[in-house]
């Protein structure tokens, strides 16, 4: 989201720069171009505005791909609203374009002008403190129950990992190294937009887990428990199962070596389906990457069967719940 109120802050500010060229020159004494210049701010407004709130639709009902810009449907709804705020300028302006030009700057103009201003100024600072310190976040998904339901909403401290510098993949600012336990929201670790995993295609979206498995870390799984280090790890209290039955495992059928290569292609789901979620490796999760799993254990699709996510890919860490009224608090 926030890269998207960076790109409408831009388009607001190209518009605010050429505003203030024009004034310099004197080109709004002709009533015909400072008409048709206040008809292009109210396009652009328009734009913006319908643009953002089909972002937020889309966000709210679970199609929130942070890897792509804008979508086709999401520049169609903007436009459409363009050409209404486009349109609208005929109706109040229909008198004024008879009339001569003047020496004044329209009053219209001066208040595009403080609108560019304002409207610049907060989308940029907004992008900039999303970007570096706060998202908000809507749980998707029952995988992470009871810790988090469905439709929580989260605000998420971004800045705990470090910020990403853009078209990098270095960050810096870190303060703190991702710790075993520690819920993360990530981007999905695909690069391949038509690459199908979880009953779908889920390259760019957002996902929230439990940090389960470190850099350097053999993890495995014996009938549902989590063994880290060849250690069994019976303190996860966070952990719920639903099923009553536990699938067997297939890892004895194919060398270790073997299944490390199909995991870390993301290939055990396609391959193995649901035989590698109560029976799994063991798998040694490789530098810079981790693996995550779900409080849902039974009902979450995560590293068993698309493999380890890369640091670089971990926005951050939730902070606080703050809808709906009665799930308001700080996640554990």
């Amino acid at each position: 989201m926030e890269e998207k109120l960076f790109w409408v802050g831009i388009l607001v500010g190209l518009h605010l720069f050429f505003s203030e060229e024009f004034k310099k020159r004197k080109k709004f004494e002709n009533i015909s171009f400072s008409i048709l210049w206040h008809r292009s701010f109210l396009a652009i407004f328009a734009f913006s505005f319908g643009l953002l709130l089909a972002v937020v639709f889309d966000n709210r009902n679970g199609e929130i791909v942070t890897a792509q810009l804008f979508t086709l449907k999401q520049v169609i709804v903007g436009l459409i609203a363009a050409m209404i705020g486009w349109i609208y300028v005929d109706l109040p302006f229909s008198k004024i374009k008879k009339e001569k030009t003047s020496s004044q700057l329209p009053e219209y103009i001066k208040k595009d002008l403080e609108w560019s201003e304002t409207l610049f100024s907060a989308v940029i600072m907004a992008s900039i403190v999303m970007y570096i310190f706060l998202q908000a976040f809507k749980i998707p998904s029952g995988s992470m129950r009871v810790t988090f339901l469905e439709g929580d909403h989260l605000f998420v401290n971004k800045l705990i990992y470090g910020v990403r510098i853009p078209l990098t993949d270095k960050k810096v600012l870190k303060l703190r190294d991702v710790k075993r336990r520690d819920i993360v929201i990530f981007r999905f670790p695909s690069e391949d937009p038509e690459e199908f995993q979880c009953g779908g295609h889920q390259y760019g979206k957002d996902f929230i887990k439990r940090v389960i498995g470190l850099p350097g870390d053999t993890v495995e799984i014996k009938d549902g428990i989590v063994f880290i280090n060849g250690k069994k790890q019976d303190d996860e209290n966070y952990a719920q199962f639903t099923d009553s039955i536990r699938y067997p495992g297939v890892c004895s059928k194919v060398s270790t070596t073997t299944f490390q290569n199909y995991w870390e292609k993301r290939e055990s789901g396609k391959l193995f389906s649901e035989y590698v979620r109560d029976n799994f490796g063991p798998i040694k999760v490789p530098e810079g990457f981790y693996f995550v799993m779900g409080d849902n254990r039974d009902r979450s699709c995560d590293s068993r069967y698309w493999g380890p996510v890369p640091e670089i890919n971990i926005k951050g860490k939730p902070l606080i719940i703050y809808w709906p009224p009665n799930r308001i608090g700080i996640p554990k």
